[in-house]
């Protein structure tokens, strides 16, 4: 049997499902109906995903937003370990508290260049389609072993802690799921030739300086907006990439793609939409400031994106 990415799809929704339940019966959380319900949606959507009609996916997203949207996700009190043992333990563990976070990737290199192409019963031990991604599984569950291990605790109580940074980070878990989808929604919904013919019609682009930071500044925004990257990408190289800096400039594919790339990191430093970026490390550091990372960042991202916009002018026609 190959082990498919939808192997770790089941395992995720059942992490979720546990969450939801934690969360249910925890009587100190203040919206615990409403967060069970959040996260027990999320984890249909893993567990039954792709046997739900589209229509009916599309549905339990918009609840989700909605649950989130009206304050119905708050974090309750869960159970953790008294600081006083956490210190002994970390105490007694040393420098060994590192090694189920080095095996995480370790076992992921592993299994995407070592066991790429092992056969079982003449099929792949690992789903070739999803090869990195099922090799990250992988090796999460061989660190989870690792953890229960050398803390000599168990499972049950990695679920815990799952259940804890899961509070903490809230809804802002769900977004990138989201922004992906937006991205896809943006490509099919012909955005890209949208902001085409919109900057070739009012915008003057007879300047390769002029359609250079078009693009560069449309990555940013676009980031800023969907805070995603990838998202950004096809709509902006969609419209004045290809178009116009490829087409019209005889700019280099790759160089454009790189630094136009580039540029949108630049917006993901900015943007509170990037929210496993720059909300969730302030949750979970308790800043008081919940855009603290972004106000220290946007010092650095925008002298970047202005050199963006000359390294992409001198550079593309290399």
């Amino acid at each position: 049997m190959t082990l498919s990415i939808d192997h770790f799809y089941i395992l995720v929704g059942l992490l979720l499902a546990a969450v939801a339940i934690m969360n249910l019966v925890d009587r100190s959380n203040p919206r615990r109906f409403t967060t069970a319900l959040f996260w027990g949606l999320y984890a249909l959507l893993y567990l039954a995903g792709e046997a739900l009609p589209l229509a009916a996916v599309g549905a339990l997203m918009i609840g989700m937003a909605l649950l989130a949207g009206f304050g119905g996700v708050k974090a309750g009190q869960p159970k953790a370990m008294a600081p006083e043992a956490r210190q002994a333990s970390a105490a007694r563990l040393g420098n060994r508290l590192f090694i189920p976070a080095l095996l995480l990737p370790l076992v992921t290199v592993i299994g995407a260049t070592l066991l790429k192409d092992v056969q079982l019963g003449g099929l792949p031990l690992l789903d070739p389609a999803h090869i990195t991604i099922v090799s990250m599984g992988c090796g999460a569950v061989v660190a989870l072993i690792a953890a229960c291990w050398l803390t000599r605790a168990t499972p049950l109580q990695g679920v815990r802690e799952a259940r804890r940074l899961v509070d903490a980070m809230s809804w802002a878990v769900v977004l990138p799921h989201i922004l992906a989808v937006l991205g896809l929604l943006f490509s099919e919904a012909g955005v890209g030739k949208a902001v085409a013919h919109l900057t070739t019609t009012y915008i003057g682009l007879d300047s390769a300086f002029i359609a250079v930071a078009v693009y560069c500044l449309g990555m940013a925004l676009f980031t800023i907006v969907m805070g995603n990257g990838f998202a950004a990408f096809p709509v902006m190289a969609g419209g004045v990439g290809i178009p116009v800096l490829v087409g019209v400039y005889g700019a280099n594919p790759a160089v454009m793609a790189a630094i136009g790339m580039f540029s949108a990191y630049c917006g993901t430093l900015m943007t509170p939409m990037a929210a496993n970026f720059n909300i969730v490390p302030a949750a979970l550091l308790e800043l008081p400031d919940k855009n603290a990372v972004i106000r220290a960042q946007i010092p650095s991202a925008l002298p970047i994106l202005v050199a963006n916009i000359f390294l992409l002018y001198f550079l593309m026609n290399l």
